[in-house]
């Protein structure tokens, strides 16, 4: 495995840790939602700054369907993710508090509040666009392909994504991503492992969603391609 690719993984898993905990915002604490906030922002820094070639070319070549696919996912993150900083300044009692702003309070939570959602539905999904690359290096390391154990593991993921769907419903989610209330609600009742097998089903729905769509992109294209030869 390449080094900057095995960086690259070491990141994105880094990420959805955090990212996790970062959902538990209650369950941790304002302190170190904060903190761990100021590290996912550094974290998300240094992913653009390894793709930095991605980004660097993303004007030039040919735009097929996939890659329009994903510039439009990278350019939503990009813009959750601003405003996701934009409100965390706003709405800082710790990490921010010595720029003494005392206004906007209201307005910066819901904006955190719709981004964060967003950036969970966005950043699972280009995970999944993304996911053939990670599968990959996973079939690098197994020599021998068992046809029994992939169709077994997808049997699995597949279950997990159903399960994602009923966590997706039950932590009220639809409610956050289209402002129907303007205020999280936590089970305090809910262990916090339960609470991070809810949300981690939830992230392997859209991380599924996400792959059957940029393979079903890909075979759109590719389908266009030889129609044009």
């Amino acid at each position: 495995m390449k080094t900057k690719l095995g960086l690259q993984i070491l990141l994105d898993i880094s990420m959805t840790i955090t990212l996790m905990l970062l959902m538990a915002f209650e369950l941790i604490g304002r302190t170190a939602h904060e903190w761990i906030g100021i590290g996912m922002f550094g974290m998300f820094i240094l992913h653009h700054i390894l793709n930095w070639s991605w980004t660097r070319n993303l004007f030039h070549g040919r735009f097929t369907l996939f890659r329009i696919l994903q510039i439009l996912c990278v350019f939503v993150i990009f813009i959750t993710m601003t405003g996701t900083i934009i409100s965390s300044v706003l709405i800082s009692r710790q990490v921010f508090s010595f720029l003494s702003i005392s206004t906007g309070r209201s307005f910066g939570r819901m904006l955190h509040m719709l981004c964060v959602y967003w950036n969970l539905v966005f950043f699972s999904f280009h995970l999944g666009i993304h996911w053939n690359v990670m599968m990959g290096v996973v079939r690098k390391l197994c020599k021998r392909k068992n046809v029994g154990s992939v169709l077994l593991l997808r049997m699995i993921a597949v279950s997990i994504a159903v399960y994602g769907i009923f966590a997706f419903v039950r932590h009220g989610i639809p409610n956050y991503l289209f402002l129907r209330t303007q205020f999280v609600f936590f089970d305090y009742e809910q262990p916090l492992v339960l609470f991070f097998a809810d949300y981690l089903a939830m992230l392997e729905l859209f991380v599924l969603i996400g792959h059957y769509c940029a393979s079903g992109v890909r075979k759109i294209g590719k389908r266009r391609e030889m129609k044009t030869e």
